[in-house]
Formats: C-alpha cells, structure tokens, sequence
C-alpha cells in the first residue's frame, strides 16, 4: 500500500510537472513609445494615414481630458498647423481645434502648445501653405505704402471655423484684401510628410521643406483620475 502510495505521489508529481512546462508564458507589454511621469502616461503613438501621406493622426482614438503636446519647431511664413477634427459621423465636415503660425509657435511656453481635449472624437494633423503676406497691409495698389493704410498683420489669423476636411479658409480684413491668391491655395493640398520618427514617448514629424513638428499625447493614469 505504502509503495502504491508513492507511486501515486510521483505520478501526479510528474504531472503537475508537466502541467507547469505547458502554461502559457505572460508578457507584459508596455504600450508603444511611452513613459509616465506626474500621473500621466505620456504617448508618441502616432502615425501617418498611409492613404494620405500629409495627415498625422494618434494611433488609439483621444478621449475626454487627454491633452494634446503639440510643438512646432520651426515653421516657415507662409506655413500653417492645423489641428482639426471631425465635424460629422462620415467625417465630410471638419471643426478647426487650434491652429499655429510662424509668429506663434510658442517656444519655451509648453503650456501654449497644449490642447485640453474635451470630447472623444477623430483628430488629426496637418500642414497648410497659404499665400505669404508678410508686411502687406490691406492696401492695395501704390496706397499700401501710405503709412494711413489699415495695417492687416503679416499672417493670417481667423479661419472659418467649420470646412471640409484638410481644407483652410481664412477669413477677415487680410483674406478679403488677398482673394485671388487665395482660391488656388485654398484648393491645394496639404504639405506632405517627408520623415517621420520617435524619439521615446515624442513623435517628430518632418514635413517636406523643413518644418519639424513634435507631438506628444498625455492620459492620465487611473491613480491620477481618482486623485481628482
């Protein structure tokens, strides 16, 4: 009895054994170009529409409270970043999120270059040439040089607030002045990416001409949530 009692035991030894060699082996995976840092997760998950090679977009859909890091390193003058988001379900309409010039970058200020996003909702990145009207008043003509002239700025500063995706309309004083040169620019399409990379939790984005931008996301951690 006592042998058959040790066989037993070896027996369902060696099965527990085997048993432990099969289990399935469990990886934890932290999720892609990411770190944590005062109760954020802090992503570069982003990635470019491989049907349209201008648009940059985030590769898990934003949601309510994420903010958006948005950097632009440098941008030419006649360039605008544009950040929209879509304005209908088949996404035919798009709303204008923020927008950033050559004179409004932000620099050191990494406050300014944040986005609070207040819905869940598709949003995507672009990079909009415009016709350059730097130092041009509303003027037209010789009477630009009248120094009484109306002075519009040297870049483009409202938009309509609701267009077609990956479409731009300036509106006011400036854009009024500049009609014609606008209607072609309007119509053309956005500047194309030509280098993409990751540099840890930042995604850098380099558009066709130079201009870099770099792109962050940042969610906050469950803990953080329930400090709130």
């Amino acid at each position: 009895m006592k042998h058959a009692l040790i066989s037993s035991g070896l027996v369902l030894a060696s099965l527990a054994a085997s048993a432990q060699t099969t289990l399935p082996a469990v990886n934890v995976v932290a999720p892609p170009f990411s770190s944590q840092h005062g109760g954020y997760l802090i992503s570069g998950d982003f990635k470019l529409d491989p049907r349209m090679p201008s648009v940059v977009f985030p590769a898990q859909a934003l949601v309510k409270d994420d903010i958006l890091s948005i950097e632009p390193v440098h941008l030419q003058d006649n360039e605008y970043l544009i950040l929209q988001e879509c304005a209908s379900a088949d996404c035919h309409e798009a709303s204008l999120v923020r927008f950033w010039s050559a004179d409004d970058i932000g620099g050191d200020n990494t406050r300014h270059n944040r986005v609070w996003i207040t819905h869940e909702n598709k949003y995507f990145l672009w990079l909009k040439r415009l016709p350059d009207v730097s130092g041009q008043s509303c003027g037209q003509g010789w009477f630009k040089f009248d120094p009484n002239t109306t002075k519009c700025g040297g870049h483009f500063t409202s938009f309509q607030q609701i267009s077609p995706p990956l479409m731009l309309i300036p509106s006011g004083d400036l854009a009024a002045y500049h009609q014609d040169a606008l209607q072609k620019a309007i119509q053309a399409d956005p500047v194309l990416v030509a280098k993409q990379t990751h540099e840890g939790s930042t995604y850098v984005v380099t558009y066709g001409g130079g201009s870099t931008v770099r792109v962050r996301r940042m969610h906050a951690t469950k803990d953080n949530r329930q400090a709130d």
